[in-house]
């Protein structure tokens, strides 16, 4: 019958689109996790960047006139300077992808009447990683190491004058006035090399992001596979007197890595900045020891006096029987301490953790006592 359409109409639906009980989960998706080789797309450590600074305004040309004072005198006022262009170093900018190739300062606006200066321009404020290196023409130009700390890469142009400025008693009613100055233009090239305390340096495969995933909240990826890392990975080690050791996992080096093989000096360079080292030699290897000679021979032949930075020995894979039959002829062949541990079961971590404050106490010391300031995180 027609009236049971109307009925059906009228009726209320089984399930409403918009009640929160029988509505679709509207929660936002989790980001999916980048793996280590999608990262190595993200992670940059050389960047060249063009920067301009930003144009003056020019300076206002205009006579001040109201009734009964028709011959008020010039009243232009100047023009605003143009903004400068600002690299600012931010420890949550990890890589130099962020950075684009082009930047440009904000213009001083034109100077009004009534001597009415022109608003400056805008700075331009360019975000870096900390430990950035600011070349030009070859020649470092700048050093950013510590979080906020600034670097002026190109200024902005001075702002012309208006002819209120050019007034004078031999020339009452001037009609010249000065277009603004342009900024400055520079092209620097930009290196990232990581600032950490201490760096996890060793040979493929050798358990360095392992060790790091252990003392740290850091999560670099680990796989039975040599190069596993790619990119630098930075994780904190925390004290409960709220100091703060940031240690580095450097990627795996190889022989001849000074002469450009395998990932070579594009991550040599991250050692430089740390300030002690923690070499990771495979314990199950025969003959451990000839990684620790061939690692201190590559970082020698990097950069003379590197591999004399105070340093520790760190025995991975004691859980392997082959590594406790390796440990006493280490310790044999190596003048420096050695600690043997598992990354992978956590034996003997809390020994490497108190060797490693030490190693940062003294560091802090140190620095101290030659009037610099330790960096801190």
């Amino acid at each position: 019958a027609p009236w049971k359409h109307v009925l059906l109409l009228l009726s209320p639906p089984a399930f409403s689109t918009t009640c929160a009980r029988y509505g679709k989960d509207r929660r936002l998706r989790q980001k999916r996790a980048i793996s280590e080789r999608q990262l190595t797309r993200y992670f940059v450590d050389h960047r060249k960047v063009r920067v301009v600074g930003g144009q003056g305004g020019a300076g206002g040309y205009s006579f001040y006139s109201e009734p009964r004072k028709i011959f008020g005198g010039p009243d232009g006022g100047n023009g605003g300077d143009g903004g400068h262009v600002i690299l600012k170093a931010d420890r949550q900018t990890k890589s130099l992808s962020s950075v684009l190739p082009f930047y440009q300062g904000c213009h001083g606006e034109k100077g009004g009447r009534k001597n009415c200066y022109g608003a400056n321009g805008a700075y331009v404020y360019v975000k870096v990683p900390v430990g950035t290196l600011v070349k030009e023409d070859g020649e470092v130009v700048a050093d950013l190491t510590q979080h906020g700390e600034e670097y002026v890469a190109a200024y902005g142009g001075a702002g012309g004058k208006g002819n209120r400025f050019f007034l004078s008693n031999e020339n009452r009613s001037p009609t010249l006035f000065t277009p603004g100055e342009p900024g400055q233009e520079r092209v620097l090239h930009l290196e990232l090399k990581t600032t950490a305390h201490a760096g996890l340096v060793g040979f493929p495969n050798a358990g360095k992001s392992s060790l790091l995933r252990a003392i740290s909240r850091a999560k670099p990826a680990v796989a039975a596979y040599p190069f596993t890392t790619l990119n630098p990975h930075v994780g904190i080690v925390h004290y409960q007197d709220y100091e703060q050791v940031a240690v580095a996992d450097i990627p795996g080096l190889i022989k001849g890595a000074h002469q450009n093989r395998g990932l070579g000096v594009t991550f040599l360079k991250h050692i430089e900045r740390c300030r002690f080292l923690l070499y990771v030699v495979d314990l199950s290897v025969p003959q451990p020891w000839v990684q620790l000679q061939d690692l201190k021979y590559e970082l020698e032949q990097y950069d003379r006096g590197l591999s004399e930075r105070p340093c520790v020995v760190i025995g991975n894979k004691i859980d392997l029987a082959e590594s406790r039959m390796n440990l006493p002829l280490l310790r044999e062949q190596v003048a420096e301490r050695v600690i043997a541990l598992s990354a992978l079961t956590g034996d003997n971590l809390e020994e490497l953790l108190w060797h490693l404050r030490e190693l940062y106490d003294t560091y802090v010391k140190t620095e101290q006592s030659q009037g610099q300031r330790p960096v801190k995180w």
